[in-house]
């Protein structure tokens, strides 16, 4: 059974699709049948991975309102070991459906779509990371609903800890009506500047917050970590002797030692 692994958190900029891409490609690097699911309607996880959207017949809109099967919507990228589940803008729409059936008799239905799909393909995978939205909507409710866990990815800037408080809430509801087995599987560092002692300081607090749950590996703020997105590319591809490259791999290593597997 493959480990289904969520990246949450409600704040955009913390580099949580970066993350999400080169985790995924960094653990197919290594061996790991790795599935990525872009679950957010700008589909950066998508294209980050050489996927054109014109070229999607279906995608993780047409999965979650019941208009595709599982097996439909994966593709086989271009990198070792590494799949994908597209997003395409079609994706925004899926916000009014499923909340219109969430508030209708069907409440827990509507937020249990990709748990139902994702349990018929994880015997596939060895992992599935999930690239959720950057909300605490009924998308993202999807995605904490069929994860076994989830990483929070911390950006190490100025009030990086804002708002964790309300994503530790949504993990708690998730876990109460929805998926008692959820865990936080660990919280990642990201876009630390070595040279600021603001960033310096958040890992201190962070560590402090999260304790034993903070991966080692840091992940360093590089502006070939921003470009090679708009190449198709994972770092590991696009610069393979980046400190980024090093780092995602670490990265994936850690994932794959704190799971045994």
């Amino acid at each position: 059974m493959g480990k289904i692994i969520a990246f949450v958190n409600q704040k955009g900029g913390v580099g949580k699709t970066t993350s999400s891409i080169n985790l995924a490609a960094s653990l197919g690097l290594l061996g790991k049948k790795t599935l990525l699911v872009d679950l957010d309607p700008q589909g950066n996880a998508t294209t980050g991975v050489g996927i054109n959207k014109s070229d999607i017949e279906a995608s993780t809109y047409e999965l979650l309102v019941g208009k595709a099967d599982v097996k439909d919507v994966v593709i086989k990228t271009k990198f070792k070991n590494l799949y994908i589940m597209p997003a395409s803008i079609n994706l925004a729409g899926a916000y009014v459906e499923l909340a219109e059936k969430a508030r209708s008799d069907h409440h827990f239905v509507a937020q249990l779509q990709l748990k139902k799909h994702l349990r018929k393909i994880s015997e596939i995978f060895d992992y599935i990371i999930i690239d959720c939205p950057p909300s605490l909507e009924v998308i993202t409710t999807n995605a904490l609903a069929a994860a076994n866990s989830v990483i929070i990815p911390v950006q190490c800037e100025f009030f990086a800890l804002e708002g964790i408080m309300q994503l530790l809430n949504s993990i708690k509801f998730a876990q109460k009506k929805l998926n008692p087995e959820l865990d936080i599987e660990g919280v990642l560092l990201t876009m630390l500047d070595s040279r600021a002692n603001l960033g310096l300081e958040v890992v201190e607090d962070v560590r402090s917050y999260f304790k034993e749950k903070v991966y080692d590996t840091i992940i360093p703020r590089l502006v070939r970590l921003a470009e090679a997105p708009s190449y198709g590319k994972p770092i590991h591809a696009y610069d393979p002797k980046s400190r980024g490259t090093e780092a995602y791999l670490n990265l994936a290593k850690e994932v794959i030692e704190r799971n045994g597997k």
